[in-house]
This record gives structure tokens, C-alpha cells and sequence, in this order.
């Protein structure tokens, strides 16, 4: 078993560590490469569900296929100003957590995460469609067995580790983009002529319908048809959630690179809407429309001998399959990230805030794979029903946070003087996303929108739970607080010098003095007299407060800075020598190890020294929710080679 563990996820020494791209160019490429490849990929899915009723595409097709594009770069300019207000990343949840409150913002958190974990399934299941169109009819009853295998090995991939160069994302996009845009362009211009008629027929079809459904009629059919491409939608607030991989990129180049990628989005959406109506195409069986019209269009192309026709048709859904599957590791890596802004808020396991352990991302992985398997299993593979609920949670999180958009402009009406164009675009974003999640609704099963509405009320109710759990224990820790708050301090007032080669106590805590004095207390206690330097070590996340203004960092440092020098106050005053060491960064356990490291340097006789809380009743879920930072901080100094015990402290 431990050799089948270590085929799949990888040796535990080998495991691969978080780290950020090490240059601002690196990071651009990487973020614009991986938002260009999302929105290649979903624009080939939008025309198979906009246009899955053969009705529509004849009477209004064309508006259909300029709604498409037209409302894809609408919301997208809108919520660029998400973007804009939040470029550390997780920008929809953290708007809805601003400006209305934890309520909103677990909704919106929790509809994300299903929403990354329901597009890796999406993602798959389209590149399952798209190879079956190049297989026999006879192949159809083995999709979903075929997404299951596609599913484990992307699990595996990310197990051990494996990540998508910028070459090979880059040379895939391109080569899928160039294609594409050239297929696209020479259908349009091959059918120019057809492009007029079918402009002025547009009208005369729309007259019609209304003469035989009535105004109310026209707009029965033509809302429910539009909000079919909800897919296109809410792949906006997919992409602008993964604005994480730009945490570090100047905020106009990040806006730029949203705003190229959902162009394209937009372009590649519309332009296949309008192949598929320039050429007349016809469903086929087995066949997704975007294979059948490609088809088509390597068919007027009268390229003989009949294998290199073949060929062509294989190189294009070809690069359609494998940007896809490159395209589902980006749903593994925002699932993870919108855990991490969660944790830092206490809605699920703190844990989940610690990207750089190995293990913990394991765990993100586990899980993601976990609910995704099971909505797969459950949707039947079924890409239609899994397309429903992908655009419900999407336009769910994208309505919360237009809303949230909406009151921020609303608000600086009297600070901004441009706020009435921002809230006017605001407003419209907003409404055209509450109409496409009204129609989603209304005129899909009850058993797929029922079983999304469930799925996520169940989730936030166990993040209640999480966050309720989390409460009672801070509440336990101030109390101990309290006690502690009584600790004399000693008489002595001079500086004791610290001894570098000395034996060194050094205690990792957080803000809970009453902690911290604990710990001090208990190390004097089972070693008197043994150590001869007492240092502190404390780390703060920097990318939770990443988005906070000026003065609450200011803030957050000097609170930071005031513990700590408590603590080394109250050790020179019983005559001890101590010292204190204080950092920032993106990840607590990956900073506090590097403290760590650094204080080892100093002070080469070290032993360092955390908190585990002991609870009277403790089962695995407890043991889930607390003290995995400490353990975490344990496995990395005990890899390093550095010395550290965890002490109980019972609540």
C-alpha cells in the first residue's frame, strides 16, 4: 500500500513545496497564459448549449450568437472593477465580505469553491465529448468511465507535484488560438454574402414570431434560449477568481490581462455562434456542434487524399482536448486558493490557509477530487447537467458580488466624481445576471438546480458549524488570557544581553499571550536553569490583509510588534535574555520556518517550542479543525534538522 501511495502522490521527502514565480515576468506569463487557455477552452463549450434547440438558431440565432459575445465582455468590464478593488485575489468573496457581510460572503465562497470543483468536471467532460466525436458511435456508453480515468490522472498529476510549464501552456494556446481564429475567419469570409442575408432575415424572422407568439412570447423564448449560454457567464467569474496568480503583478497589468482574455472569451463565443448559422449547420450524432463545424469546414476545403482530411480534424479537437485537460488544473488550483481565503475567515479547517505544507495541499486535492468524482458520478457524466450546475453556483458568487459592487459606488457617490458610469455599468452587470440566473432556474430540471441549491446550503451549514466551533475555542483561549493577565513581572528593568552560543529556548506564538506565557512557564518548569536565551518567533499572513488599507497594516504590524515585546519584556524582567523575531508573508508556516531557519543561524543551540490546545472531548473532527499549524511547523523543522516539541495546554 505504501508503494501504490507513493506511485500516486509521490515520496513524502520529494513532495513539492508552494512557492511563488520568482519574477514579476514569470508571474504575467503564467497568469495571462492560464486565463487565455480557460477562455479558449469554455468559448468552444458555449455553442452547444446556446444552441441546443434547433428552433432557435433559424429565427434568433443571430441575436443570439451578439448577446453571447456582447454579455460575456459586459460583465467582464464590470467585474474588472472587482478586480480592480481586490487584486490579491479571491475578489468575489472578499467584496461580499466587505460590503455585505460573512453571511454573503460564505455564500459566495461556497458557491465558488463548488463552482472550481463543478469546472474541473465540466472541463473534463468536454474534452470527453470533443475525442468522442473522433470515435465510433459505439463508444458514446463509455464517457463517463473515460472522465473517471481522465479525472484520476489529473488527481495524480497534482498529487505528485507535476505543473504545466509556461512553454507548453504557451505553445498549446497559441497553436490552439491560431487555428481556431483562422477557421473562424475563413468561414466568415467564405459566407460574407450569406452574412448580409442573414442580418436583414434576423428582423423579418424576429416579426414573425412576434406575429405568432406576441411580445411575451417573443421574450419566453429568446430569454431562456440566451441564458442557455450561461456557461460563457459565469466563466467570467471563474477567471476573475483566479486573479491569484497576479497577487504580485502591477494592477493594470492584471486588469489588462482580464480584460484580453474575456475579449477573446467573447470573440471565440460569438464567432462559432456564428459559423454555426453562416454555414447552416445540423447536429450530428455523436458529435459536439463545435466538432460538426470544423467538419464542415475542413470538408469545403476539398483537402484530399481523405486521411489528411482526417488529420486536419484530428490536429483541431485534438488541441481542443488537450488544452481542456491543461485547462481542469486550473479549477485544482482555485479550489484550493478560495479554501485558503476561507480558512483565513475560520469557514472551513485552518489548515486550508497553509498552501506551502505539502500535505495540506494534498488534502485540498483529496477533497476537490473527492466531491468531483461524485458529482460526476451523480450528473451520470452527462455534460448538459453538469453545465447547470456549474452556471448556477458561477452566476450565484457573480450576482453576489455585483450586488456588493453596486453598494461599494454607491457609497463613494460623494468621493468619486465618475461613480455614476461605474454604478450605471454595475447596475446593468447586475441585472443581466440576476435575468440569466432567474431563467437558469425557471427553465432547467428541478433535479440538477435542486440538488446545486442543496449541495451548497449543506456546505455552508457545516461552515457554520466550523466557524461556531472555531468561536467557542477563541473565546476559551481569552479567558485563559485572562488568567495569565495576572503574571507578575519582575523587578529587574536593565537589558540583559542575549548569549548567541548558549543554549536557546525559542517559543513560536501567536497573539494569544496567555499562550505564550504558558509555554515560557512550562519550559522553565521541566528545565530550570538549562537555558539562557528565550526568543520569540511570531509570523503574520500577509496575503489575508493583502487588500486592507495603509492604516490596517500599520495597525496589524504594531499589534504584531506589541506581543511580541511583551513577552520580551517580561523575560529581561525575571532577568532573561530574549529577543524576538517577526515576519510577514503569504503562507504562516512557510514564513515561521524561515524565521525558524534564520534563528538557528543566530542562536545554534536551539530547541524550539509551540502550543497544541487540548480539548476534554477530542475526536478526529477536532483534531481537524486545531493544532495542524503546530504539526505542520514540527514536519518542517524535524525535515530541516531542528528540534522541536509541542506542548499541551488544556482549555
Amino acid at each position: 500500500m505504501s508503494k501504490i501511495r507513493e506511485i500516486i502522490s509521490g515520496s513524502s521527502s520529494g513532495l513539492p513545496h508552494f512557492q511563488g514565480p520568482h519574477s514579476l515576468a514569470r508571474v504575467a506569463l503564467a497568469a495571462c497564459l492560464s486565463l487565455m487557455a480557460a477562455a479558449l477552452s469554455t468559448a468552444t463549450i458555449a455553442p452547444d448549449q446556446i444552441f441546443s434547440n434547433s428552433v432557435m438558431r433559424v429565427q434568433i440565432g443571430f441575436f443570439l450568437a451578439l448577446a453571447a459575445g456582447g454579455t460575456v465582455f459586459l460583465i467582464a468590464l464590470a467585474y474588472g472593477q472587482v478586480t480592480a478593488l481586490f487584486p490579491a485575489g479571491g475578489s468575489g468573496y472578499r467584496i461580499a465580505g466587505k460590503l455585505l457581510g460573512g453571511r454573503a460572503a460564505l455564500i459566495a465562497g461556497a458557491a465558488l469553491f463548488l463552482n472550481y470543483v463543478v469546472m474541473i468536471d465540466v472541463v473534463i467532460m468536454a474534452a470527453v465529448e470533443t475525442l468522442s466525436s473522433l470515435l465510433r458511435l459505439d463508444w458514446q456508453p463509455n464517457k463517463l468511465w473515460l472522465g473517471a480515468i481522465f479525472l484520476a490522472v489529473l488527481v495524480t498529476f497534482n498529487l505528485r507535484g507535476v505543473r504545466v510549464s509556461p512553454l507548453t501552456l504557451t505553445l498549446f494556446s497559441l497553436a490552439f488560438a491560431a487555428t481556431h481564429l483562422i477557421l473562424i475567419f475563413y468561414g466568415v469570409m467564405a459566407h460574407a454574402n450569406s452574412f448580409s442575408d442573414l442580418i436583414s432575415a434576423a428582423p423579418v424572422h424576429v416579426a414573425a414570431l412576434i406575429d405568432q407568439l406576441g411580445w411575451s412570447g417573443l421574450i419566453s423564448v429568446l430569454v431562456p434560449a440566451y441564458a442557455l449560454g450561461g456557461v460563457s457567464y459565469a466563466a467570467v467569474e471563474a477567471l476573475s477568481g483566479s486573479v491569484h496568480y497576479r497577487r504580485r503583478l502591477r494592477l493594470a497589468i492584471g486588469k489588462l490581462s482580464l480584460l484580453v482574455v474575456v475579449l477573446i472569451l467573447a470573440v471565440m463565443a460569438a464567432g462559432l455562434c456564428l459559423l454555426y448559422l453562416l454555414w447552416d449547420v445540423h447536429p450530428a450524432a455523436g458529435q459536439t456542434i463545435v466538432a460538426t463545424i470544423f467538419a464542415v469546414l475542413i470538408d469545403s476545403l476539398g483537402v484530399t487524399p481523405p486521411w489528411l482530411h482526417q488529420l486536419l480534424l484530428i490536429w483541431v479537437l485534438g488541441l481542443q482536448v488537450l488544452l481542456l485537460l491543461l485547462v481542469a488544473n486550473l479549477g485544482f488550483a482555485g479550489g484550493r486558493a478560495m479554501l485558503s481565503h476561507m480558512a483565513a475567515d475560520s469557514w472551513v479547517p485552518h489548515q486550508f490557509r497553509y498552501l506551502s505544507t505539502p500535505l495540506v495541499s494534498q488534502n485540498g486535492v483529496f477533497l476537490m477530487a473527492f466531491v468531483a468524482l461524485v458529482t460526476l458520478a451523480w450528473a451520470g457524466g452527462e455534460l448538459d447537467t453538469l453545465m447547470i450546475v456549474y452556471s448556477l453556483w458561477g452566476l450565484l458568487a457573480m450576482t453576489i458580488s455585483l450586488s456588493a459592487l453596486c453598494r461599494y459606488w454607491w457609497l463613494r457617490r460623494r468621493l468619486v466624481n465618475s461613480w455614476h458610469w461605474q454604478l450605471s455599468l454595475s447596475v446593468i452587470a447586475l441585472a443581466i445576471s440576476v435575468l440569466v440566473l432567474a431563467q437558469m432556474l425557471l427553465i432547467k430540471p428541478f433535479n440538477s438546480t435542486g440538488m446545486a441549491i442543496i449541495l451548497l446550503l449543506v456546505l455552508s451549514l457545516l461552515c457554520f458549524y466550523i466557524r461556531a466551533n472555531y468561536r467557542q475555542t477563541k473565546r476559551a483561549i481569552r479567558a485563559l488570557d485572562q488568567v495569565f493577565a495576572s503574571q507578575p513581572f519582575g523587578m529587574n528593568l536593565s537589558s540583559v544581553p542575549v548569549q548567541p552560543e548558549a543554549p536557546t529556548a525559542v517559543f513560536i506564538v501567536g497573539t494569544s499571550r496567555g499562550s505564550g506565557l504558558h509555554a515560557l512557564l512550562w519550559v522553565q518548569r521541566m528545565f530550570p536553569g538549562h537555558f539562557r536565551n528565550f526568543i520569540f518567533v511570531n509570523a503574520r499572513t500577509a496575503a489575508i490583509v493583502a487588500d486592507a488599507g495603509a492604516d490596517t497594516l500599520t495597525h496589524i504590524r504594531v499589534e504584531a510588534n506589541a506581543t511580541l515585546q511583551f513577552f520580551v519584556e517580561f523575560c529581561r524582567s525575571h532577568e532573561l535574555a530574549s529577543a524576538a523575531y517577526l515576519g510577514f508573508g503569504s503562507d504562516a508556516v512557510e514564513e515561521v520556518s524561515k524565521l525558524c531557519q534564520e534563528v538557528s543561524k543566530d542562536y545554534p543551540q536551539s530547541i524550539f517550542f509551540a502550543s497544541k490546545l487540548i480539548f476534554d472531548q477530542d475526536n478526529w473532527f477536532i483534531r481537524l479543525l486545531h493544532n495542524q499549524a503546530a504539526l505542520a511547523i514540527q514536519r518542517r523543522l524535524h525535515t530541516n534538522g531542528l528540534q522541536m516539541l509541542i506542548l499541551p495546554m488544556k482549555l
